[in-house]
């Protein structure tokens, strides 16, 4: 063998040498693994989007279930003792139900059958004293229902204010039921009004009839059995 042919010999195989150390690059193989790893970004996309969503789910329903961090239940119940104080103030004839039957009957008997003139003139005073506390204790029922009334303004509007500003169902109800509750208070005050005036009012109606009976015990008193102006 020549030496040109040995050294040609040599070349081609470190050149054949040399090509079996590199890699062989597969572009489909290349391509799959991008796709896989592609779909798993995804899955983990996706993965945390759900989380997301869960938290977003958790803060909501946190927001709705949040109490209402206010109570006006303390003013209402105020209120409502300074006119049952009132009511409890009524003077003669109160509003308890065994006291005032016997308290009525007291003052308005409804019968003066041979009492004398004294006693007609003392139970008078009697009636008429009671007919004019029944009318005041109404006065001051009424001006304490008005101061209450004021009050309620302010109340009122900081109620609507916390409705319109809940952050959730729970705080919206919860003042939904405080101004429900404002409500019920004042129909309770009116309530109370309404007796105090229908009481005054019926002692007014009582006292008439009572002197109307006086008025013909004295009459007949005074014509006696009417022999006095026979012949």
């Amino acid at each position: 063998m020549s030496a040109k042919l040995f050294a040609a010999l040599v070349a081609v195989t470190l050149v054949i040498g040399r090509a079996e150390a590199f890699t062989v690059y597969d572009p489909a193989n290349y391509a799959q693994n991008v796709l896989q790893a592609a779909r798993a970004l995804e899955q983990i996309n996706n993965q945390i989007q759900t989380l997301q969503n869960q938290a977003t789910m958790l803060q909501n329903m946190a927001r709705q279930l949040q109490r209402l961090d206010y109570s006006s239940l303390g003013q209402i119940t105020s209120a409502l003792n300074r006119i049952d104080g009132l009511m409890i103030q009524a003077d003669s004839i109160g509003f308890d139900l065994a006291g005032s039957d016997a308290a009525w009957q007291r003052t308005y008997p409804g019968t003066y059958r041979d009492a004398d003139a004294a006693s007609l003139e003392q139970q008078a005073d009697i009636q008429l004293h009671s007919a004019r506390a029944a009318y005041q204790h109404t006065m001051r029922v009424q001006s304490g229902i008005v101061t209450a009334i004021q009050a309620d303004a302010p109340l009122l509007a900081d109620l609507v204010n916390r409705s319109q500003g809940a952050a959730g169902s729970l705080q919206a109800q919860q003042a939904g039921n405080q101004l429900l509750a404002l409500s019920i208070k004042q129909q309770m005050q009116l309530q109370s009004l309404m007796a105090a005036q229908y009481r005054a009012d019926a002692e007014t109606q009582a006292a008439i009839a009572e002197a109307n009976a006086m008025a013909r015990e004295r009459t007949r008193q005074f014509l006696g059995d009417g022999h006095a102006y026979s012949r």
